[in-house]
């Protein structure tokens, strides 16, 4: 808007800056996608370390390859990790526990709390509940617990009635990240442990002897001693503290920790008594006339309610690993996941029919071409030899695509639940090596070589030689070699498509993750031009900001050349965008790029000299 002129005088206008640049985009963010212990299933979860995927997903199991490799993934450097749990279907179920109230009526199941994902781990988790709330009368607290009794996760002030803001469903369905309830009744779940009935004003004659029995332990103490405890209790607070010093200086059982551990809290002239277990059994039952008379056999119930019945899902077939692009799940739920370079599905390496594997393979390479990702290939466990690669590569011949690419053999490592070792399919450490050399050199740099350690791996399942490389590496295998001193690496960096036989121009993999990098960028740098005016100013722009872009990358040593006119190049004028075109609404932009590709064979020419040198 311009500026109004009043007055003779200086004038300030903040212009917008006309500058759009384009960034590069990520390379190296992993997806990795199969059966995990836990986590949502079809949903992709960003993760950023690998004590966050155990938090997500929990953690290592022998039966999931893709924790394993996640594990590894960051032990050799990534960074970025996107994982989709998959499971078969209708394999799994959910823990769960039913809370019932006696409120009013005889006992009722009032609320169900379910395990936020199917699996085992469900089983460990623990509810308790509780009325210490502002409106103890008709409002309650949730408790998640681990198996540890640690909690986990608190919601206060809950409610029943679903008009209210605090509504159970409501506030403990959008907030926890580990359960989910369903309300069944109107009436509030009972407390955890024993509840007495409203002490009075005053409080009764606590110069008792008491009976109490947890399990199938009984202990008897005096409530009350004068000459032991000083000022008797003023109000049900106090009553409470005293209680409680008095169960915890009882003897437990042997191994048992329910009397040492025990809680006493009150709440609206109410007393609640939860033993220091998390055995539903031990319940804390006060017996005998005076416990009777105190109001101490209101209610009974155990001091945490388990859930059970938690199953996990049995490994994702093939079908399962591919999904459905409807539902987004399996690998097709990276259908909307931004930022999503490689692709890992380490359990196809186990699969035992190599016709289920190109499935999946199949599936995945026409995803990971139109999102513009490279797809990490692991050999078939079966394949233990060279020659049974030589014999099972043709297999893959229908799924020879130049957004993949197959390494051999698999890996040796060290397990960390068993301290054995144990071969591991590769695509997790691969992962984290190119994550690595894009950091440290860039995308376009081969991640294979010297500096491509694998780092953690004591072995490979089968030791290639210089002859064996040299009959893998034409048909299009990535081989990982030992060498003295440095140890197990990669040793290859080649595609799907570029075995010797079909001479295709993305024979490589830094050649064609560099393309992907760069149409990737290009194609978020550039969404400014739409809708603006097509025209020879908007084309002069596009050309600018592309040229500028790229120059970036050339000076960082993307492109092979002495200069940028060399290197790449980026066409859009009136000659690749015609009159039709603009009618039409079309602008085309043609970038050329000269890649550098790496240097497989390296060749020392050697000569004698003959003769003597005169050096006077």
């Amino acid at each position: 808007m311009p500026t109004h002129t009043g007055y003779p005088g200086v004038y300030i206008e903040e212009l917008p800056s006309s500058v759009r640049t384009i960034a590069s985009v990520t390379t190296s963010v992993t997806a990795f996608v199969g059966h995990t212990r836990r986590g949502p299933l079809g949903r992709p979860v960003r993760v950023t370390s690998w004590a966050d995927f155990e938090r997500r997903f929990g953690g290592l199991t022998a039966r999931s390859a893709v924790a394993y490799a996640v594990h590894q993934f960051f032990g050799n450097g990534g960074t970025v990790a996107v994982v989709v749990r998959a499971a078969r279907a209708g394999s799994g179920e959910e823990a769960c526990v039913t809370l019932e109230s006696t409120e009013g009526r005889s006992e009722c199941p009032v609320l169900e709390v379910h395990a936020r994902e199917p699996g085992l781990w469900g089983s460990g988790l623990r509810v308790a509940v509780d009325h210490d709330t502002r409106t103890p009368d008709k409002t309650f607290n949730l408790h998640v617990l681990d198996s540890r009794g640690e909690a986990r996760e608190t919601f206060g002030g809950l409610s029943m009635d679903a008009g209210h803001d605090r509504f159970a469903e409501t506030v403990v369905n959008d907030g926890s990240a580990l359960v989910r309830v369903k309300v069944l009744d109107e009436d509030r779940p009972d407390p955890s442990g024993t509840v007495s009935k409203p002490f009075a004003e005053r409080l009764p004659d606590l110069e008792v002897e008491l009976k109490v029995k947890i399990g199938d332990v009984e202990r008897e103490f005096t409530l009350y001693e004068p000459d032991r405890d000083g000022t008797a209790p003023a109000d049900v607070t106090e009553l409470a503290l005293l209680l409680e010093r008095k169960l915890r200086a009882l003897p437990d059982a042997p191994g048992k920790h329910a009397f040492a551990g025990a809680e006493v809290s009150s709440f609206g002239r109410r007393l609640q008594v939860v033993a220091g277990s998390l055995d539903p059994d031990d319940v804390v039952r006060f017996v005998g006339e005076c416990a009777n008379d105190l109001g101490l056999e209101a209610s009974v119930n155990p001091p945490v309610f388990a859930l059970a019945g938690g199953k996990d899902g049995d490994p994702p077939g093939p079908r399962d690993l591919i999904g459905s692009e409807a539902d987004k799940t399996g690998v097709q739920a990276l259908r909307d996941v931004d930022d999503v370079n490689l692709l890992a599905l380490p359990e196809l390496a186990a699969y035992e029919s190599t016709e289920d594997m190109v499935t999946v393979i199949s599936a995945a390479a026409q995803l990971c071409r139109e999102r513009r990702i490279f797809l990490l290939v692991d050999a078939p466990s079966a394949w233990g030899s060279v020659d049974a690669a030589r014999a099972g590569i043709g297999a893959f011949d229908t799924v020879r695509s130049d957004h993949a690419g197959l390494y051999f053999p698999q890996l040796q490592l060290t397990d960390p639940l068993t301290g054995r070792l144990r071969s591991f399919p590769p695509s997790g450490t691969l992962a984290g090596v190119i994550a690595r050399t894009d950091g440290e050199r860039g995308v376009w740099k081969a991640p294979a070589g010297t500096e491509a350690r694998l780092l953690g791996v004591r072995s490979l399942s089968v030791r290639l030689t210089d002859r064996d490389n040299g009959l893998l590496n034409p048909l299009g295998v990535n081989c990982l070699r030992t060498f003295p001193v440095v140890g197990p690496l990669v040793w290859g960096a080649r595609t799907m498509a570029g075995a010797d036989a079909l001479g295709g121009e993305w024979a490589y993999v830094p050649v064609r993750r560099l393309a992907l990098h760069v149409e990737e960028s290009l194609y978020r740098g550039l969404q400014w031009v739409v809708f603006e005016p097509n025209d020879e100013q908007l084309w002069q722009q596009i050309r600018l900001k592309a040229s500028a872009y790229l120059n970036d990358l050339f000076r960082q040593g993307a492109f092979k050349g002495a200069t940028p006119r060399e290197a790449y190049f980026v066409k859009c004028d009136k000659d690749t965008t015609t009159d039709a075109d603009i009618e039409r609404g079309v602008v085309n932009v043609v970038i050329g790029i000269a890649p550098v590709r790496p240097a497989e064979f390296v060749i020392v020419r050697i000569q004698q000299m003959a003769g003597r040198f005169d050096l006077s």
